[in-house]
């Protein structure tokens, strides 16, 4: 058996209701929530806007030009999960399409995350089935040569397991470790409630220079306010 060429058909999943739960959070503050990491490249770009989803990744290995293992992947795919797929090497190719994207709904799928392309762009638009690709390519493929289901695999720079939580909006794609995502959801729900406070602040016309304590920091490090531009000149001079 070639290691490479498996589909694991049992995955560990977080429960659904702290996925729907990051998913309401939000990919950035999902992001700062755990530090600043897991968020996938930024030319990792939805399709259409406004679109969001979370779910459980069922991880996808492909080969350039090949969409065999989408179609292998989507028969382990349960309610909730969404499909997160990577190749071994750039392609521009339409990976997935309209009729695919209509089995994966039979199946639960919630959408599509795929360092590749993608095509009948107007038709998943119209189908509410959301997709976060790196291209839009009307490009065909073969199905040919195997990949590998529910492996581990590395996309658009972030390592990714089966089960794994992925948040994506309009902002982008990042991933929650799955047996982080409890003490991630926690730690975005705070963040969640300190930032409706200070978007009260703001609202009520204070100034994050304030709300931040900034101004004292700012002249630590050197910073002079000028009446005018005239004393901007004779500093100069």
């Amino acid at each position: 058996m070639n290691v490479k060429n498996v589909a694991v058909k049992n995955i560990q999943r977080t429960n659904s209701a702290t996925i729907d739960a990051l998913g309401v959070c939000g990919v950035a503050t999902v992001h700062e929530a755990q530090g600043r990491t897991g968020y996938l490249k930024p030319y990792m770009r939805p399709i259409y806007q406004p679109a969001s989803c979370s779910g459980s990744a069922v991880t996808v290995m492909l080969q350039p030009g090949d969409n065999w293992m989408i179609h292998v992947a989507i028969e382990l795919c349960q309610p909730g999960d969404i499909l997160i797929a990577g190749c071994t090497s750039d392609s521009q190719s339409g990976f997935f399409g309209d009729l695919l994207a209509q089995s994966a709904m039979a199946r639960g799928v919630r959408g599509l995350v795929i360092e590749g392309g993608v095509r009948d762009t107007a038709t998943l638009r119209e189908m509410g089935f959301p997709v976060w690709s790196k291209y839009v390519s009307a490009q065909g493929t073969v199905k040919e040569t195997l990949g590998a289901v529910n492996i581990p695999i590395v996309i658009a720079g972030q390592l990714v397991h089966p089960g794994d939580v992925v948040v994506a909006d309009d902002d982008g794609v990042v991933i929650v470790e799955r047996e982080k995502a409890a003490d991630v959801l926690r730690k975005a729900q705070q963040r969640e409630s300190k930032e409706a406070e200070k978007r009260s602040r703001f609202a009520a016309g204070e100034l994050g220079l304030d709300i931040y304590d900034m101004r004292p920091r700012l002249q630590q490090k050197g910073l002079v306010y000028l009446d005018s531009l005239d004393e901007y000149y004779l500093l100069k001079d």
